[in-house]
């Protein structure tokens, strides 16, 4: 950075260097400890100086595996996309009316879970059903290390209740479908614009002097990939800007999905891998009960769980994916 680097090459160097230094300090913690030991041990023969070293060698001994614990986390391959801002798209699955019922609960949950933390959401698509219910949304959301705590609920959530429309008490089981997708920055994927088709038409809505007056809403076509992406708010220029936001983020996320496979074959097994169509975590309202699948944790405070209290789920998952990634780091 010292010797001349270009404005693109600075900031990368100096992420580098912000995501080093702690890793360095940590090194410098660890070797400092093992001279201290080291010393202390030598101290032993002094008879002068042996109460003291025999009070001061079990802190020691104590202290370094923890910290050449706290090495190796530090040392485990980083998540480039865990600081990024995040893009949470659900879907109705299997159930009808109370899969998209069901569906806008788990997007209040996300709303809570976001506002206790802090974090901004925006709205950019949303499609509702007659009954209320959710059939599909898209959310922007941005604040401190969203996509490290988001990334791990993307996957098929599953629910077992009786439904306001059912009149004999049956219990039914219906799902929703969870993406969380790292947005993308401009140097993270470049779009050709020859690439795209841009339609506008008239936005849908609940009716008002916007709705079917003007064409504003806007349709992008990735043709190479084939995702579409729409965003219908009033001004046709911010509806632009959304798609394309939307458009980069899933291509990113393609992208990354496709390095992931390429990397490790067993890639999908692992918690946090993003494959959406397994079964992660299943909501059973007459037990009062949330299990999460991946690593059978079972909480009795669905309630809880439904108000945005996921701190819980989401460290038990993120410290199941540090054991996984200390283990395989064992292997090497």
């Amino acid at each position: 950075m010292a010797d001349g680097a270009s404005g693109s090459e600075i900031a990368k160097l100096a992420k580098e260097y912000s995501d080093l230094r702690p890793v360095v300090e940590q090194i410098g913690v660890w070797r400092r400890l093992l001279d201290d030991l080291a010393e202390a041990e030598a101290m032993l023969e002094d008879p002068d100086m042996k109460e003291l070293a025999e009070e001061e060698i079990p802190t020691l001994k104590t202290r370094i595996p923890q910290v050449e614990h706290a090495l190796q986390l530090s040392l485990l391959p980083r998540d480039e996309a865990d600081t990024k801002p995040a893009m949470l798209e659900i879907r109705p699955g299997t159930g009808g009316d109370e899969a998209a019922l069901f569906a806008a609960d788990l997007l209040r949950m996300y709303l809570r879970y976001a506002e206790n933390r802090g974090w901004k959401v925006e709205i950019v698509e949303q499609q509702l059903s007659e009954l209320g219910g959710v059939k599909e949304v898209v959310a922007h959301i941005k604040g401190e290390n969203v996509f490290a705590r988001m990334k791990y609920e993307s996957g098929v959530h599953r629910v077992q209740r009786v439904p306001t429309t059912e009149s004999g008490g049956r219990i039914h089981t219906s799902a929703a479908t969870v993406a969380v997708l790292p947005e993308a920055e401009d140097v993270d994927i470049h779009i050709d614009p020859g690439d795209l088709r841009i339609d506008t038409m008239r936005a849908s809505g609940a009716g008002g002097q916007h709705v079917n007056k003007t064409d504003s809403a806007v349709r992008i076509t990735h043709i190479p990939s084939g995702i579409v992406v729409t965003s219908s708010e009033k001004s046709q220029h911010r509806n632009r800007e959304i798609a394309m936001n939307v458009l980069k983020t899933r291509l990113y996320d393609q992208e990354r999905q496709r390095v992931d496979s390429e990397r490790s074959a067993d890639r999908a097994s692992q918690v946090g891998s993003g494959d959406r169509s397994e079964r992660i975590r299943t909501y059973n309202f007459p037990q009062g009960r949330m299990t999460d699948h991946r690593i059978n944790l079972t909480l009795y405070k669905l309630d809880a769980v439904m108000a945005g209290d996921l701190d819980e789920v989401i460290d038990a998952l993120a410290a199941d994916d540090q054991a996984r990634k200390l283990a395989e780091m064992g292997q090497i």
